[in-house]
């Protein structure tokens, strides 16, 4: 009789498996199409309310782009709990420290609404510093993110 919106249930969803290396990637590029698949923005059976997203993979997160003077300039701040407890890291600080995924992680956590939801489809997302993952099992498909717009890329 009338057009029904499809709504995907539970049962129904498909989760693929994408590997996307991040190398020469400038980050909050790489960033909002990680929170897009995350969120299963880039199906047709997209609902809001459920875990529709793909699993997403990154390595090489260690050697993602920062345009500008942002490698130097861009700090991240956090907060100890005390007075005055602020603190701030560059990003170049985090990028050559021991956890370089970091800042891929942050940027994509902070595209991904927050809430019960958001937190279980940043679960499905995996970061590597390093070119080795250790999901091969899962056969995942790669995801050229640089030949989706020439801008995505930039040689440091």
């Amino acid at each position: 009789m009338f057009g029904h919106t499809h709504s995907t249930k539970t049962a129904d969803v498909e989760k693929k498996w994408v590997v996307i290396d991040a190398k020469g990637l400038v980050v909050g590029r790489l960033a909002t199409i990680v929170a897009n698949y995350l969120r299963g923005k880039h199906k047709p059976s997209f609902t809001p309310h459920i875990d529709d997203g793909d699993h997403v993979i990154i390595v090489n997160a260690d050697k993602v782009v920062l345009t500008g003077r942002k490698r130097e300039q861009k700090m991240y701040y956090h907060h100890t709990g005390f007075i005055g407890g602020i603190k701030e890291r560059s990003a170049r600080f985090i990028l050559e420290g021991r956890y370089p995924e970091r800042i891929v992680e942050k940027a994509v956590e902070r595209m991904v609404p927050r809430g019960p939801l958001g937190r279980k489809q940043m679960s499905n997302l995996r970061v590597y510093k390093g070119p080795d993952h250790p999901h091969i099992a899962q056969n995942p498909q790669t995801l050229d993110v640089a030949s989706l717009n020439r801008k995505n890329a930039r040689s440091a």
